[in-house]
């Protein structure tokens, strides 16, 4: 009798074993997707953190360009506080990874590219100056410039790819079921506006 009850007690325990090896796996796999998640939102991260270095280094390079301007076309003031004063906004529009969404990011944008145009503007004017042009210091600025320009592009370009990667890690199934559960949340991409992808023309050779 004591037999059959064991027997009856094992059966019992069977689907509770079951469950429990279930409930394992499960959790694993979750474990898994939500760190998969984390690693791709990390990369999205340290991508932004890259444009803002980029955009940074830009706004440090700008008070030498004035005070080098000013030393040869200080009559430009207009232009030159044009440039001023869009660096001033760009500088305010500083934006957290964390606090990435469509609006923040459309605002951010429109400040950094607003000095892009500002900057442009300038630069174009400066072609009547060649004592300006034919400054040492001016010349290395146009080096350091251009090729800040061109690395704000290619990281716009890398953000946009890890947002990519990310956002359609997002969206799959089941990995969507644990985003919703755990608060992952989608990255706006970064939209260039025309010609904002390229850099201002800084040759003041001709």
């Amino acid at each position: 009798m004591s037999q059959s009850n064991g027997k009856k007690s094992l059966s019992a325990l069977i689907p509770l074993a079951a469950l429990v090896v279930l409930g394992i796996i499960l959790f694993v796999y979750l474990k898994n997707v939500n760190n998969n998640l984390v690693i791709q939102e990390e990369r999205v991260k340290t991508a932004w953190s890259q444009v803002e270095n980029q955009y940074q280094r830009r706004l440090d390079l700008i008070p030498n360009l004035v005070r080098a301007v000013q030393a040869y076309a200080g009559h430009e003031r207009e232009t030159l506080q044009a440039v001023i004063e869009a660096r001033a906004r760009a500088t305010r529009a500083s934006l957290n990874a964390d606090d990435l969404n469509p609006t923040a990011l459309q605002a951010f944008q429109a400040a950094q590219d607003g000095l892009g145009g500002a900057l442009a503007r300038l630069l174009v004017t400066l072609e009547r100056y060649p004592d300006l042009k034919a400054s040492e210091q001016f010349s290395t600025l146009q080096v350091q410039l251009e090729g800040t320009e061109n690395r704000i592009a290619v990281e716009r370009m890398r953000f946009n790819e890890s947002a990519r990667d990310y956002n359609t890690a997002l969206r799959a199934f089941p990995a969507n079921i644990v985003a919703s559960l755990f608060g992952f949340a989608q990255y706006p991409y970064f939209k260039a506006a025309a010609g904002a992808d390229r850099a201002p023309q800084v040759d003041f050779s001709q």
